[in-house]
C-alpha cells in the first residue's frame, strides 16, 4: 500500500508540477499525516526536493515539492528503419545524452551490439552514485520488422533474423537493471502520456509520422495497447489515394513516401534524414506529399472515429514544428469537410513531443514501470 500511495504521489506531481503537501493531500484523498511520511521518505530517496517556502496572507508558509530530476535515470532504444538511437534522461524526462547512428536497415545483431557498447560507454561517464539510479531501459520496435523488407528495399532474408530474436531478453542479460519492449509508435504515444502537456485530452487517438507512419490510442488516461501489443495499427488501414485506389495509410503518408518522391526528382535520399528540424525539401514534392498525408490521415480518422469513440487527435512526427503545424490544418481540413452523419468530427491537434517522441517513449517505459500509476488513479484518490 505504501509503495502504491508513493507512485501515487510522484505521478501527481509529475503532472501537475510542484505542490505543497496540503494540496497533494486534498487531490490524492490521502490524510495529511500519510502525505508527510511519504514525501519525506520520497525526499530522503533523493526523488522529490524541496523549494523556497512560499508566503501566504494568513497561515504558515507552504514548501512547493517538485521531482528531483537527479532522481532517477533511465535509457531509452529506438530500433528505426533509418537509424538506431539511444539516449539517456533524467527524472523530468529531459535528455541528458543521445548517440545515433543511421543504417540501410536494422539487424538483431547490429541492434544489440549498439545498446551494449553504447549503453556501457554511457554508464562509464556517469557518476557511481547515478549510476546506481538508472531504473532500466525500455526499447521501442517496429513489430513484425520481417513484414516490411520490400519496402525497405532489402532482401526479405536479410530481416527474416527478427523472427525469432528476442533482444529484449539478449540486452536485458548484459546488464542488472530491467528492459521492456513496445512498438514503436505505442511508445511515441506513451510518451505523450507521460511528458507531453499536463492539459492533454483524456481519450485521444495518435499518429507518429516516421520513416513508416504508425498510431496508438490513449482511453481514460492509460495506454492501451491490446493483447498482441499492436491496437491502433493505423498504417495498416485501407484509404483511398489520390488516384482513387485503395492503399494503406502506410504508403501514403509515410516520411518513406516523401523519400522516394525525393529520389524520383533527382535529389540525395538522406535529404528528409539529415535533419528534423530543419528540412530542405523541394517545395513542390512536399507540397504533394502534405496534401496526400493529410488526405489519408483525415480518411483514416473518420473511419476510425466510427469505431472508437474519441473527441481527439494528435499528430506528432520526425519532422519541423511548422511543416507539422501544416499537415494538421491540412487534416482539420479535410475532416470537417467530410463529416458524415452519425460521426462526431474529433478535434485535431498537433502532438508536443517531436521527433524524440519514441526514444523518450522507451525511456518512458522502465519510468512508468517503476514510479508511476495510471493518470486516472489520482483522480479518484488513493486506496486508503
Amino acid at each position: 500500500m505504501r509503495v502504491y500511495n508513493e507512485r501515487l504521489v510522484l505521478s501527481l506531481v509529475r503532472q501537475a508540477g510542484a505542490m505543497a503537501k496540503a494540496e497533494i493531500a486534498r487531490k490524492t484523498g490521502l490524510s495529511a499525516q500519510a502525505v508527510s511520511v511519504i514525501t519525506r521518505s520520497l525526499e530522503a530517496d533523493g526523488l522529490l526536493e524541496r523549494h523556497a517556502p512560499v508566503r501566504g496572507k494568513i497561515g504558515q508558509p507552504s514548501v512547493p515539492l517538485s521531482l528531483a530530476k537527479d532522481g532517477a535515470f533511465f535509457l531509452g532504444l529506438k530500433i528505426g528503419r533509418r537509424s538506431l538511437e539511444l539516449v539517456l534522461t533524467d527524472f523530468l524526462g529531459k535528455v541528458r545524452e543521445r548517440v545515433c547512428v543511421n543504417h540501410a536497415y536494422p539487424t538483431p545483431d547490429g541492434a544489440v551490439t549498439f545498446a551494449r557498447n553504447e549503453i556501457e560507454r554511457l554508464l562509464s561517464r556517469m557518476p557511481a552514485d547515478h549510476q546506481k539510479r538508472v531504473g532500466g531501459l525500455g526499447i521501442a520496435l517496429p513489430f513484425q520488422l520481417w513484414d516490411w523488407a520490400g519496402t525497405l528495399g532489402v532482401e526479405p532474408s536479410k530481416m527474416d533474423g527478427w523472427r525469432n530474436r528476442n533482444i529484449a531478453v539478449e540486452i536485458g542479460e548484459l546488464f542488472e537493471f530491467p528492459v521492456y519492449l513496445r512498438n514503436d509508435a505505442s511508445a511515441a504515444c506513451g510518451a505523450e502520456l507521460v511528458f507531453g502537456d499536463a492539459g492533454k485530452p483524456r481519450d485521444f487517438l495518435y499518429f507518429f509520422i516516421g520513416f513508416f507512419i504508425g498510431g496508438g490510442l490513449v482511453l481514460d488516461n492509460t495506454l492501451f495497447t491490446g493483447s498482441t501489443g499492436n491496437a491502433a495499427a493505423l498504417g495498416s488501414l485501407y484509404v483511398p489515394a489520390s488516384d482513387g485506389r485503395l492503399r494503406q495509410l502506410v504508403e501514403i503518408a509515410s516520411l518513406a513516401t516523401l523519400e522516394n518522391a525525393v529520389i524520383a526528382e533527382g535529389h540525395a535520399a538522406a535529404m528528409p534524414w539529415n535533419s528534423p528540424v530543419d528540412w530542405r525539401l523541394p517545395e513542390n514534392t512536399l507540397a504533394t506529399w502534405l496534401a496526400d498525408a493529410a488526405q489519408g490521415i483525415g480518411h483514416a480518422i473518420l473511419s476510425s472515429v466510427s469505431v472508437i469513440d474519441v473527441n481527439h487527435v494528435l499528430i506528432d512526427g520526425w519532422m519541423p514544428d511548422s511543416v507539422r503545424s501544416e499537415l494538421v490544418n491540412r487534416v482539420r481540413s479535410y475532416v470537417s469537410r467530410h463529416s458524415a452523419a452519425g460521426i462526431h468530427i474529433p478535434n485535431v491537434l498537433e502532438g508536443s513531443i517531436g521527433p524524440d517522441a519514441r526514444s523518450l517513449g522507451a525511456a518512458s517505459l522502465p519510468l512508468s514501470e517503476r514510479f508511476l500509476v495510471e493518470r486516472k488513479a489520482f483522480l479518484k484518490g488513493s486506496t486508503s
